[in-house]
C-alpha cells in the first residue's frame, strides 16, 4: 500500500471482525453489521449485487501497460478495472485500497477532491472481501506505487463474511481444504499450485497435439470394471435396471479406439477408485491415458519422459527441481531397473515368479512382509518391492518388468516369459506412471481375465472380471500397441513440490461437516 507504500490491515471494526472471526460471537456480529448494510444500500435504491460490470482492462494487462512508469507520473489512460478489495488504509481524505482480481493486484487512490464526498462515504464503508469496480487514471505516487486515481466507484459484491486473516491465513488444514474459496483468496501459495496444474495440463495437450495424438472422451459409467487393480463405486441405473461401475481406469475403451483405427488417442479424465484418503490418495483422481499403434513399452516410455519435463518448463520455467534436498533435472536421462532386480537387491537373495510360490513367502516373511493365501508369485514379489525399495527411489526412475500375474492386460516379455513389458514411473518414493506394451491377443488375454475372475472369487475385492465386449474387440485385430497411464495430480505434486494431493485437487473428498447457519 502507498501513498507511503505501507500495508496494514484497516483501523477501523473491519479488523476486529477479522481477529474475531474464529469465535461465533465475533463472527455473528460482523455478518449482522455487514448484512445491515446490505439492507442499507438497498433501502438507498442501489443494488450491493448488480447484474455485470464492463471493465476495459485486467490488472495485470494495467501493470504490463506501465511498467516503468516513474514515480509521481500521472497519465490520460482511463481504464475501468475490478477486483477484491484485499488491503484498506483511511487517512483522512484519501484512502488507500488494494483490490485483487485473477491475474495481478493494484492499488486505488480514492481522493475525496476527485470522487465528491458522497462517493467517499461509500468507499469508506467498503469492507475487506468486498468486490469493487472502478474507473480512473493509472498513476503512480510518489514512492513509485502504481495506482488507480478513482474516479467513481461501485460495489459488485457485498461480502457478508468476513475474509481469514491475510497474515495467519486458515491455520487449520481440514479448513483450508473443506472452504478452498476462502483458501484461495488468502493463500498466495494455493493459487500458484493451481496455476501450475492448468499450465501442466494445457502442456500435455499440446505436447500430444504436436506428436498427432487425438484427444477424445470415453464412459464414465462401465458396464465391467476393468483397466485396473482398484475396488470400485458401484450405482444402478434406473431405466436400464441395471448395476454400472464408475470407471477405475480408461484402458479398455481407448483400446477399442486402436481397434478402430484412430492409431493415436488420448484422454485426461476422472477415474474412481473405491479405496483409503490418503495424502498420496483421493477417491477421486485425473489420469491420463495414451494408446499408440505400432509402438512398444519403450516408445511410451519416452513419450513419458517428453511430456513430463516440458510440463516442468511450461508450469515453472525450468525442468530443474528439488526433490529431498536434492537438484534433479528432468532432462537428464531416467534410469531403468527391474523389479526383480530391485527386490532381489533388498532382501539379499534371487527373486523371480518362476520361483515356487512358498520360498518366495518364506522370503517375504523373513523380511517382513506378510503374505496373504491367494497371492500368486509375481504379487508376492510387488509386495517385496512396494515394502523394501518405492521409498527409496528419489530421482524420476522406470521400474520395469513386472510379473505376469500382476499384469494381465501387458504383454509377456520377449525374452522372459514370467515378466512383461511393463513400466511403472517412481518418483520421490511416488508412482506417476504406468505403462507396457498391450497385448493385443485375444486367447491370451481372455485367459488372463479368466485368472482375474478367479481370483476375485477367491476374495480378491480389486481384481477384474472378464469383459466380453473388449474381447470381442480384439478379435477384429489391434495392432502392435503402447500405452500409458501417468496420474495428473501426482504431476502437479511433483511440479509445485508439495506433500499431499491435497494441495493439488481443488475439492478433495474429506468426511461430511455438519454446517448450520452459525458456522
Amino acid at each position: 500500500m502507498s501513498g507511503g507504500n505501507e500495508q496494514h490491515p484497516p483501523a477501523d471494526d473491519t479488523a476486529a471482525g477479522l481477529d474475531d472471526q474464529q469465535t461465533g460471537s465475533g463472527l455473528q456480529a460482523e455478518r449482522v453489521r455487514r448484512s445491515a448494510q446490505v439492507d442499507e444500500i438497498r433501502a438507498s435504491g442501489a443494488e450491493p449485487y448488480p447484474y455485470r460490470f464492463d471493465r476495459t482492462d485486467s490488472l495485470a494487462e494495467v501493470r504490463a501497460r506501465h511498467a516503468d512508469l516513474e514515480a509521481g507520473s500521472e497519465t490520460d489512460d482511463r481504464v475501468s478495472v475490478a477486483g477484491r478489495i484485499m488491503l484498506a488504509r483511511d487517512s483522512g481524505k484519501l484512502i488507500f485500497l488494494t483490490i485483487r482480481d485473477r491475474s495481478d493486484e493494484i492499488q486505488l487512490f480514492v481522493s475525496k477532491a476527485v470522487i465528491g464526498d458522497e462517493g467517499f462515504d461509500a468507499v469508506k464503508s467498503l469492507d475487506l472481501g468486498d468486490w469493487v469496480g472502478v474507473s480512473g487514471e493509472v498513476m503512480t505516487t510518489r514512492k513509485g506505487e502504481l495506482s488507480v486515481r478513482v474516479s467513481q466507484c461501485q460495489l459488485l459484491s457485498k461480502a457478508i463474511r468476513p475474509l481469514p486473516d491475510k497474515w495467519h491465513g486458515l491455520t487449520d488444514v481440514d479448513t483450508r481444504f473443506r472452504q478452498r474459496y476462502a483458501d484461495l483468496i488468502v493463500n498466495d501459495e494455493a493459487r500458484r499450485h493451481f496455476e501450475i496444474r492448468h499450465a501442466m495440463i494445457s502442456s500435455f495437450r499440446r505436447t500430444l497435439a504436436h506428436e498427432g495424438f487425438i484427444e477424445v472422451e470415453t464412459p464414465v459409467l462401465h458396464v465391467e470394471a476393468g483397466g485396473a487393480h482398484a475396488r470400485p463405486f458401484v450405482t444402478h441405473h434406473n431405466t436400464l435396471d441395471m448395476q454400472l461401475y464408475l470407471r477405475i481406469a480408461l484402458e479398455l475403451h481407448l483400446k477399442r479406439l486402436i481397434v478402430g483405427g484412430m492409431e493415436r488417442v488420448f484422454e485426461i479424465g476422472r477415474i474412481f477408485r473405491n479405496e483409503g484418503i490418503s495424502t498420496r490418495h483421493n477417491p477421486e483422481f485425473t489420469m491420463m491415458e495414451l494408446y499408440q499403434a505400432f509402438a512398444d513399452w519403450t516408445d511410451v516410455m519416452n513419450i513419458t519422459e517428453l511430456l513430463i519435463t516440458n510440463a516442468a518448463r511450461d508450469a515453472i520455467g525450468t525442468t530443474t527441481l528439488t526433490i529431498r534436498g536434492t537438484e534433479i533435472d528432468l532432462a537428464d536421462p531416467w534410469p531403468r531397473v527391474r523389479m526383480i532386480d530391485a527386490a532381489s537387491e533388498a532382501v539379499g537373495t534371487d527373486v523371480h515368479p518362476s520361483m515356487p510360490r512358498d520360498v518366495l513367502a518364506d522370503i517375504a516373511a523373513k523380511n517382513g512382509v506378510k503374505v496373504a493365501p491367494q497371492w500368486l508369485p509375481g504379487k508376492i514379489i510387488e509386495e517385496i518391492f512396494e515394502a523394501h525399495c518405492e521409498a527409496g527411489i528419489v530421482r524420476p526412475t522406470f521400474v520395469t518388468g513386472h510379473p505376469v500375474d500382476i499384469s494381465p492386460l501387458a504383454r509377456v516379455h520377449r525374452d522372459d516369459p514370467h515378466l512383461t513389458e511393463r513400466f511403472e514411473l517412481f518418483v520421490d518414493g511416488r508412482e506417476l506412471a504406468n505403462g507396457y506394451s498391450e497385448l493385443n491377443d485375444p486367447v491370451e488375454q481372455r485367459a488372463r481375465f479368466e485368472d482375474e475372475q478367479a481370483a476375485k472369487e477367491a476374495g480378491d475385492a480389486e481384481r477384474g472380471t472378464v469383459d466380453e465386449d473388449y474381447l470381442r474387440a480384439l478379435e477384429y485385430g489391434m495392432p502392435p500397441t503402447g500405452g500409458l497411464g501417468i496420474g495428473m495430480d501426482r504431476v502437479a505434486m511433483l511440479i509445485a513440490g508439495v506433500d499431499s494431493i491435497r494441495e493439488v485437487v481443488l475439492f478433495p473428498t474429506l468426511r461430511p461437516e455438519v454446517i448450520t447457519h452459525e458456522s
